[in-house]
């Protein structure tokens, strides 16, 4: 979402290391660029105009550097910049505020097709891994086939959905719902709204009285990123008629370029607390600013990139890993299981996203990494026998040609893939088992530590 602007800004900050010193001309370059790139990024053009200023005041008060170690202009710019984009987002956390209220109940706002149905089962499914009790229940009795379709999408998140036969009043459906959470344990309530293609009276009304009769703790306005500046003015409407708590922000994943993200805080004055960026119900997490922002200034997200391995890889299945690396006895059955991993942990460009660096390399990371080979590596080691698969050195080349026809690969694609396999053995064995698998927590911690730094 954010690649375009990222490397319009590291164009910024890699023409700055040339300069030795922090002029007053290379100041208003620079921020004109910025401006640009942030314009470009369908920023409000008044979040931009504050924002430019705020950074040419900063800038232009920072003391020259005086010794050898200090700050050099691009890393003062770099700073600066980044102070200013998280202010951007303000106090945000990330997920919901705490609250002592049972049942917790989360009213859904938004346009129709913004993904408020999709919401409700991802939320859900976050819910349940924080150990919470959620109950769904859908008001929208006017959209066809819209209260199955929650139906479905909380099968899949293996979660309730509250659906009283014959009720087909909207704000009777939120509050039986609230009302059987109360009695049968539920400790959130969920409560899909209706849409419609535009902000009219009756969704307001409708939403007013779903609100006043189920006094929600949090009310999500559901922003569609694909909008631009059209979700912002449409967040601002429902928070003007209904109040909005926090904003949910789907589809990150596609080629949206990122302003709504940027200027929601700031225009409508609540902030962001989750993101959905993908089609899977695990494609949703909190928002974090401080790791937006080192994504978009090319520093990399390594924290989340831990959490979603945390996620991925079970502990006893990681020790176990660890030490066949130890004792040298990683095969291509354990090589196919980490690919596997690597597969729940999302898509492969959202990974390399969070590698520090990989946004000024990307050209070459695209020509580089083929999603699609990971199924073409899996094939060919699904084609081998058992004993091929624990002893690849027995793999000639009469077993060779075998692979590839089953794979419906190359033989020299096979021959790649051992050549590969073998070199990984190597690095992995020189490297002592000391691979960190069973470290997530330290790591993580690590991983703060340097985040402070770099700030």
């Amino acid at each position: 979402m954010f690649d375009a602007l990222s490397a319009r800004l590291q164009d910024v900050f890699k023409r700055l290391r040339a300069e030795t010193r922090l002029t007053p001309e290379a100041i208003e370059v620079s921020l004109r660029e910025i401006r640009l790139a942030l314009l470009e990024a369908d920023v409000n053009f008044k979040v931009v105009k504050a924002f430019v200023d705020r950074v040419r005041d900063r800038a232009m008060a920072m003391e020259q550097p005086a010794t050898l170690g200090a700050l050099s202009p691009a890393q003062q710019v770099l700073r600066i910049v980044r102070d200013e984009m998280l202010a951007l987002f303000g106090d945000s956390q990330g997920g919901l505020p705490p609250t002592a209220r049972r049942p917790r109940v989360i009213l859904l706002l938004g346009l129709q097709g913004a993904g408020k149905t999709t919401t409700a089962g991802k939320l859900a499914k976050w819910l349940v891994a924080q150990g919470r009790h959620p109950l769904l229940v859908s008001t929208d009795v006017k959209r066809p086939a819209a209260i199955q379709q929650l139906n479905v999408i909380a099968q899949k998140a293996d979660v309730r959905v509250h659906d009283p036969a014959g009720q087909s009043d909207p704000v009777a459906r939120a509050t039986s719902a609230v009302a059987e959470a109360s009695t049968r344990g539920f400790d959130t309530v969920i409560i899909d709204s209706a849409g419609r293609l535009h902000i009219d009276e009756g969704l307001m009304d409708e939403l007013v009285a779903t609100r006043n009769e189920t006094s929600p703790s949090d009310t999500l306005y559901v922003a569609d990123a694909m909008t631009g500046q059209d979700a912002i003015k449409s967040a601002g409407e429902f928070h003007r008629r209904v109040g909005v708590s926090g904003v949910v922000l789907t589809k990150l994943d596609g080629d949206a370029r990122g302003g709504a993200a940027l200027s929601v805080v700031s225009v409508v004055g609540v902030p962001i607390l989750f993101v959905g960026s993908g089609e899977r119900l695990e494609d949703f997490e909190p928002f974090y600013p401080d790791r937006v922002v080192s994504r978009v200034l090319g520093m990399g997200d390594v924290l989340s990139l831990i959490e979603r391995a945390e996620a991925a890889i079970d502990r006893e299945d990681a020790e176990r890993l660890e030490e066949k690396i130890r004792s040298n006895e990683f095969t291509l059955e354990d090589f196919r299981d980490q690919l596997r991993t690597i597969r729940k942990m999302g898509p492969l460009e959202q990974l390399l996203g969070m590698l520090p660096g990989m946004n000024q390399m990307n050209a070459l990371a695209n020509a580089q990494v083929d999603p699609k080979q990971i199924s073409r590596v899996e094939a060919i080691i699904g084609s081998m026998t058992l004993e091929e698969r624990r002893k690849h050195h027995i793999v000639n080349g009469s077993r060779r040609r075998r692979i590839a026809k089953g794979s419906g690969t190359s033989v020299e694609e096979v021959n790649r893939l051992l050549k590969q396999f073998v070199q990984m053995q190597r690095m992995l064995k020189s490297l002592g088992g000391m691979t960190g698998l069973g470290g997530g927590k330290a790591a993580k911690r690590r991983a703060m530590q340097l985040l402070r730094q770099g700030r």
